[in-house]
């Protein structure tokens, strides 16, 4: 923890002055401090190891992605909550046995100055304990199915190792929580979990997702089985950016949770519980699309997605930005538009949009106040085209679906190249060396996992494809003995 706390203050300290990055992307660990300085995202100086300081444009970006899922899962059923921070002691003990936080908890056991509490308060680690005691009490009959509620909120855990938007004792997350009156139910759900996830992460922010059934011994506790999500990101490890869980009754019997069907009949009620995790999709967001420059923001999240740079004229100043301030107000009404006249050289202005990651930026100077056109810079391609002031608005929409295409087949061809799939021994150990993520056969052991991490250093099973029934042929490609199925492995953060 301190290496990684030093690494940032030394930078701080020594490379605050210099603009834009300094190190390429290619060396990602590096980059990925950089732009979170650079760029203007998080500040870790607050003094407490593992919270961070979130900056203005990183919320910006962030409630974009949030109000995508709340869209989503209100349009899907859902309705808003809000529930307190703190769960009592006991009802985190209660379902110990399923879910095993407890290591992981932040808890609170004093008030005021010097009061003892009489049971301690935990901080949420999640909230399957501060749902379901409350599920039990709103729900009676089967009149009261489904329910399904969410709340968009932070979480805290206590972890080993921190880094911003990847793993942190303070994170941002959504968790939605569905009970039904029968399985089949729940499980309509959790492909409507993943559909979500699907439409937001694939179509809205341009980043390819693998889904997998989680193997028995990594799923999440108290589960009968999680369906996670993972991305690939530039160091070929994945990061899992969220997952939805079927419960089956198994909280519903710990935590009492039943209803009287049609017939009179009191039955233990069926559940799940999805989350996407809006930190990690962030960081997976600025990670994936980012290049030598900075960030490229997918075009609805951006929080300024065209920046307009007055080239001033010692002559026509006034006019210039007078000319700045009408294209914002025409095309500002469709757009988040931002006129940039501080006092830095267009070079500045330039440099730091790129590194934000503006989808666009139009100069305007001299040449484009005497003419009907505007000079529009693409973030994504780093090209210039001329633009007609009366289409303009026209062109940036259509631009906009050309950068969204354009960001997610990158994405897509550099999770293609590192995806490979291991027909044999050699070519599965040869591909350990390369990184990504690697599809062999699996004799279905937790041993066997076991024995592959350790002796790759990492290199863990990710699942099964899931909503695909993928033929088995042969034997495990690390064991030899049969195989049960085909699985994925990668390293992880």
């Amino acid at each position: 923890m301190k290496t990684i706390f030093n690494m940032y203050t030394n930078y701080n300290n020594n490379m605050s002055k210099k603009q834009g990055l300094t190190v390429k992307k290619s060396n990602f660990s590096e980059w990925f401090t950089q732009i979170i300085d650079k760029a203007d995202l998080a500040d870790i100086r607050y003094g407490i190891q593992g919270f961070i300081v979130h900056k203005s444009w990183s919320i910006r970006i962030i409630k974009q992605i949030i109000n995508m899922f709340e869209e989503s899962l209100e349009k899907e059923g859902h309705e808003p909550v809000l529930f307190p921070l703190l769960i009592p002691e006991e009802n985190l003990k209660k379902e110990a046995e399923h879910f095993g936080f407890l290591p992981e908890v932040f808890w609170v056991s004093q008030k005021g100055a010097n009061e003892t509490l009489n049971k301690r308060l935990a901080l949420r680690p999640t909230s399957e304990s501060a749902f379901y005691p409350m599920y039990s009490l709103w729900i009676r009959s089967y009149r009261d199915l489904p329910l399904k509620k969410y709340q968009s909120v932070t979480a805290y855990r206590n972890e080993s190792v921190t880094r911003p938007f990847i793993r942190g004792h303070e994170f941002i997350w959504i968790e939605s929580h569905d009970v039904f009156e029968t399985h089949e139910e729940s499980l309509k759900q959790i492909k409507n979990d993943i559909n979500i996830m699907k439409n937001i992460m694939i179509e809205k922010l341009g980043i390819p997702i693998l889904s997998f059934n989680r193997p028995e011994w990594d799923k999440f506790l108290g589960a009968e089985s999680t369906f996670a999500i993972d991305v690939l990101m530039p160091d070929k490890k994945v990061l899992q950016v969220g997952a939805t869980h079927d419960l089956t009754q198994k909280f519903s019997k710990t935590f009492d949770i039943k209803y009287l069907d049609k017939n009179g009949n009191e039955n233990y009620v069926w559940q799940t519980c999805f989350g996407p995790g809006i930190w990690r999709i962030f960081a997976a967001l600025i990670s994936i699309h980012g290049d030598d420059k900075g960030l490229k923001l997918p075009f609805d999240i951006a929080p300024i997605q065209v920046v307009i740079i007055p080239i001033i004229s010692k002559d026509n100043n006034s006019k210039i930005i007078k000319k700045c301030e009408l294209l914002k107000n025409t095309i500002g009404k469709k757009f988040r538009v931002y006129i940039d006249d501080t006092k830095k050289t267009p070079g500045e202005k330039y440099n730091k949009w790129e590194l934000y990651g503006v989808p666009f930026r139009i100069e305007i100077g001299i040449k484009e106040l005497k003419s009907n056109f505007v000079t529009l810079s693409k973030r994504y391609n780093k090209t210039k085209i001329k633009i007609k002031y009366n289409s303009l608005e026209n062109k940036i929409e259509k631009l906009s679906l050309e950068m969204n295409k354009i960001l997610l087949n990158d994405a897509n061809k550099f999770l293609k190249n590192n995806l490979r799939n291991a027909k044999n021994k050699n070519d599965f150990f040869k591909y350990v060396e390369n990184g990504g993520i690697i599809k062999a056969t699996f004799c279905g052991k937790e041993n066997c996992a076991r024995e592959i991490q350790n002796y790759t250093k990492g290199l863990k099973i990710r699942g099964t494809f899931y909503g695909k029934n993928e033929k088995v042929l042969g034997k495990c490609i690390y064991c030899n003995k049969s195989a049960k199925k085909n699985v994925y492995m990668a390293k992880q953060y």
